[in-house]
């Protein structure tokens, strides 16, 4: 992977493709950019691809804690300036989405268009913020075994894919999923972003998640009428992994 420095850490990142519109793919929690992978061919001729490992994750630093998710934006505006791109498409899958609308939030004018891939526009209830640090608690005092053990039949019902996200899951550090919970739990609400944007959104969501319901990307639909939504039957959290063809598809509206 290449390395780059952003904020005083070390970011990890792939870079590919032949389009000339840069296309930022950024991961969910508690996984990289690898889940991308399939989508990756799928999209080069359309897209200059950059795949960021977020920090925490993957083969990026793992730096001390508490950050927010201004930071993650923070970290992604810094490697593509160290990439002389001044603008770009971002897309996220789950928690990579909360970061992409932190990214418009934050750099309005560098936003081409978003991408929400089974994400959501709001904050955390008082319930599920409370419950981010009390998780958090528990991986840094026994590590991310538990985590991988429940989450990856969260993610997905197909079992070759809980498998391989499993492993994934086993290859992250603590720190960094302990990390990304506060800041997920402390992420502001981002109801009233997209409405008043001028960039195209797209929408994708599986119809059988179970970790964010659909419900959530019909609404951002009725409040940004232009904005495409993509429902995929039977498929899960991880519509890039579980239909690859789909989420490639509607991410193409996003060319310009």
């Amino acid at each position: 992977m290449n390395k780059t420095k952003a904020n005083g850490i070390s970011i990890a990142y792939e870079r590919c493709g032949k389009g000339t519109t840069p296309l930022v793919l950024l991961h969910g929690y508690p996984l990289d950019h690898t889940i991308w992978e399939q989508v990756v061919p799928l999209l080069e001729n359309d897209f200059d691809l950059i795949l960021p490992d977020l920090r925490g994750f993957g083969e990026s630093d793992a730096p001390a804690i508490p950050y927010g998710m201004a930071d993650l934006a923070a970290d992604i505006a810094a490697l593509l300036g160290g990439l002389n791109i001044w603008k770009a498409v971002i897309a996220g899958h789950s928690m990579g989405g909360y970061v992409a609308l932190a990214f418009a939030r934050a750099y309005p004018q560098r936003t081409l268009g978003m991408g929400l891939v089974a994400s959501q526009v709001l904050a955390d209830t008082p319930e599920k913020k409370a419950g981010r640090y009390q998780e958090a608690s528990d991986i840094l005092a026994h590590g991310v075994r538990e985590v991988a053990e429940g989450m990856s039949s969260k993610l997905t019902a197909d079992s070759v894919l809980q498998a391989r996200l499993r492993t994934l899951i086993l290859r992250q550090r603590p720190e960094g999923l302990a990390g990304a919970l506060q800041a997920m739990a402390d992420r502001p609400d981002s109801s009233a972003l997209l409405p008043g944007s001028d960039f195209p959104v797209v929408l994708i969501h599986g119809l059988a998640d179970g970790l964010i319901p659909v419900e959530r990307a019909r609404s951002v639909k009725a409040a940004v009428p232009d904005a495409r939504l993509t429902e995929i039957t039977a498929i899960g959290h991880m519509p890039m992994m579980e239909a690859p063809d789909m989420t490639a598809q509607a991410l193409r509206y996003l060319k310009v």
